[in-house]
């Protein structure tokens, strides 16, 4: 038997990294696809510099590729790791693992796309902005990575913590929500993160002047879309840690993997409405910076009511973990 519960972990490494590697490169390739789409046509639109635009949209690229690197690493370390201990709890946190990294790196690789492209389009524009676009692009585009870092880490704890001496229902249950509850939150934290950052690449190309109003308001907005990924982060911790008594009734497990499923689902949508949000606020302060004051107050407040709605699935995952 102890043979057959080790060929199982196995499985459930082998099934993890392919959906790691999977899923990850969905993002990174969009990304990587919409920047050199915004190269062509800037370089279509000032061929004199086609070679400084080039080398943008390759650092812009490699950016993006973050993401999907990071899936690269969590699928070799499924694929090649030696887990001392075998158990139906090891299964669950490994697959937990894999579709973390794999969901977590979606939004990351597409949101580092925006500015990448944006800033190659800039470039044409204003050819002398060049180091400044570069320097926006890289500071926007490492904010929209931040979700697909708190993924990688908790499919690091999933991988190595020792979850043995705990019961195997609902504890199973729990750790594969708290990879779900990170990496499908953190779809729309990165993504949204991405479109503020593509507008602030366009708005500094746009008005020079106002690159520093274009991004303190870029790394507020940002700010703000990053938060349904850490709801996200809080509710996998709470899953991994939370001491559970043993019971076998399907009813306890099903409620702990619903509260994975509820932040998770329930912060995709909001962090691509904060993303939205800033996008627009930051589109129009580049227009008018005589307004910012009343564009930043404007933003905070849409994204606050935007933002209600992962808090409403924060509330529910939290009754599901500590009441049912």
């Amino acid at each position: 038997m102890a043979i057959e519960i080790e060929s199982w972990v196995k499985v459930a490494a082998f099934v993890g990294a392919g959906l790691s590697m999977g899923l990850g490169a969905i993002g990174a390739a969009i990304g990587e696809g919409f920047a050199a789409a915004k190269a062509n046509a800037a370089i279509s639109r000032n061929p004199g510099i086609s070679g400084d635009i080039f080398k943008l949209m390759l650092v812009g690229q490699a950016v993006a590729e973050t993401a999907a690197i990071f899936s690269l690493v969590i699928g070799i370390i499924l694929l090649f790791s030696n887990y001392s201990t075998a158990s139906i709890i090891s299964m669950a946190a490994l697959l937990g693992a894999g579709l973390c990294m794999g969901f977590g790196a979606i939004g990351s690789g597409v949101g580092s796309g925006y500015p990448a492209g944006e800033a190659c389009k800039g470039v044409a524009r204003q050819p002398e902005m060049r180091g400044r676009l570069t320097t926006n692009m890289l500071i926007g585009s490492a904010v929209s990575q931040t979700p697909a870092i708190f993924s990688m880490v908790v499919a690091f704890m999933l991988m190595f913590l020792n979850f043995s001496g705990a019961p195997l229902h609902p504890t199973s249950a729990a750790l594969l929500g708290a990879g779900l509850a990170t990496g499908l939150a953190s779809i729309g934290s990165g993504l949204g993160s991405g479109l503020a950052a593509g507008a602030s690449c366009e708005g500094s190309a746009r008005q020079p002047l106002n690159v520093g109003n274009i991004t303190v308001i870029m790394l507020v907005g940002q700010a703000v879309s990053q938060t349904p990924s850490i709801f996200g982060l809080l509710i996998s911790f709470v899953l991994m840690f939370k001491t559970y008594p043993s019971s076998e009734l399907l009813g306890a497990s099903m409620a702990l993997l619903s509260a994975g499923l509820c932040t998770g689902f329930g912060g995709i949508g909001p962090g691509v409405g904060n993303g939205m949000t800033a996008q627009s606020a930051v589109t129009w302060v580049a227009r008018n910076v005589r307004q910012e004051s009343v564009l930043m107050r404007s933003m905070l407040v849409g994204q606050a009511v935007s933002q209600s709605t992962a808090i409403y699935a924060m509330v529910i995952s939290l009754a599901l973990i500590f009441l049912i």
